[in-house]
């Protein structure tokens, strides 16, 4: 049956076929990658000036050394994603104005509640009546993004899907001894990928498998404000931290460093390669230690790991699309790589991903 078509016929940006009729592909692929980081330098030493920890305590817990906030005020998730389509646009060879047909947006941060940042996005790319979906699976954003635009690619739905993890911490975290579990870990920065047909029938999503358990839903969440209170948020709420976020951080480092490899392994049994076939391992950077553990435990050396936590902190859904882009930009990976992605975060939500570039 030939699937149904919202909007894209208007621009006549869906892979259609001489009839008309929506062509389906074999595989997709990223065709370009970009990310972009705010200027901003926030040093351990810096966060040890406004709550009691040290450089010392967050980089033997954390691995991480200095992270990335906005400017100023004003500056949301879709402000940081624009510099990083662009770089996307520009590795791909293509144009936003003719070329992305759909866009996809990861982040946890949105600009406002609401409308999506995948709107505000859009607008600012110059994009009018081009679909736009926010997706709020946090860690994972990114994977569960990848799972939609590979669907909606190979479905011959659209030809270039516009997908982006991007996030503003800064603004959101609480700056004082009672958050600095939370607050010292996260960063903001964006990351962006153009996904569309694999032309090479060697390259292309190997394989892609995403999880959930809700059970651990409040080990790592943002209680307020909520729709499930009546008023969403209160003095008293806020006077109890409850709009910043929260995490039991024993239960998440146990559950990531079980469910990153279990995941991983899945993927590459599914897509018929061994993990010694993986030139680049692209895990969510939430934290080192487990990054090292899952490593270890998948038999990918640390060499062939992506380690940006130092630099960033975590940027959630950003961390592997702007991981995957400065390794790209390095040299570290190229056409024909196989890349191996993992995430595991809020929600519970995890996945992984193969893909040969």
């Amino acid at each position: 049956m030939t699937p149904r078509v919202v909007h894209s016929s208007l621009h006549g940006r869906a892979c259609r076929g001489k009839k008309g009729a929506m062509k389906s592909v074999a595989a997709s692929t990223i065709l370009g990658i970009g990310h972009y980081v705010p200027s901003k330098v926030v040093t351990n030493d810096d966060l040890a000036k406004l709550m009691s920890t040290s450089d010392e305590w967050i980089q033997q817990r954390t691995g991480i050394k200095e992270r990335r906030y906005i400017e100023h005020s004003g500056i949301g998730a879709s402000d940081l994603a624009l510099p990083a389509v662009k770089m996307a646009l520009e590795h791909a060879g293509l144009a936003s104005e003719k070329d992305v047909d759909a866009i996809v947006f990861a982040t946890l941060s949105p600009d406002h509640n609401f409308p999506g940042s995948g709107c505000f996005l859009g607008h600012k790319l110059g994009l009018p009546g081009v679909p736009a979906l926010d997706v709020r699976n946090q860690c994972s954003g990114f994977l569960y993004g990848l799972s939609i635009a590979d669907a909606w690619v190979r479905g011959g739905v659209y030809r270039h899907v516009l997908l982006v993890g991007a996030e503003v911490h800064s603004t959101g975290i609480e700056l004082a001894d009672r958050g600095r579990d939370v607050a010292v870990l996260f960063g903001d920065g964006a990351g962006a990928a153009i996904i569309g047909p694999a032309t090479d029938p060697d390259q292309g999503l190997r394989s892609i498998k995403l999880h959930a358990d809700g059970s651990g839903a409040k080990d790592l969440w943002l209680e307020a404000p909520a729709s499930a209170y009546v008023p969403r948020l209160t003095k008293e709420m806020m006077d109890e931290g409850k709009h910043f976020p929260a995490m039991n951080g024993k239960q998440v480092f146990r559950w990531a460093t079980e469910k990153m490899p279990e995941v991983s392994r899945a993927v590459l049994e599914e897509a018929k390669i061994s993990a010694g076939d993986i030139d680049l391992f692209v895990p969510h950077q939430a934290n080192l230690r487990i990054n090292q553990l899952v490593c270890q435990k998948l038999g990918i050396p640390e060499s062939k790991a992506v380690a940006n936590i130092e630099k960033y902190g975590n940027t959630t859904a950003a961390t592997i699309p702007l991981g995957l882009s400065e390794a790209w930009r390095e040299g570290r990976c190229r056409r024909g790589s196989n890349v191996l992605m993992a995430a595991f975060g809020s929600g519970y939500t995890w996945g992984a991903a193969v893909l040969k570039l």
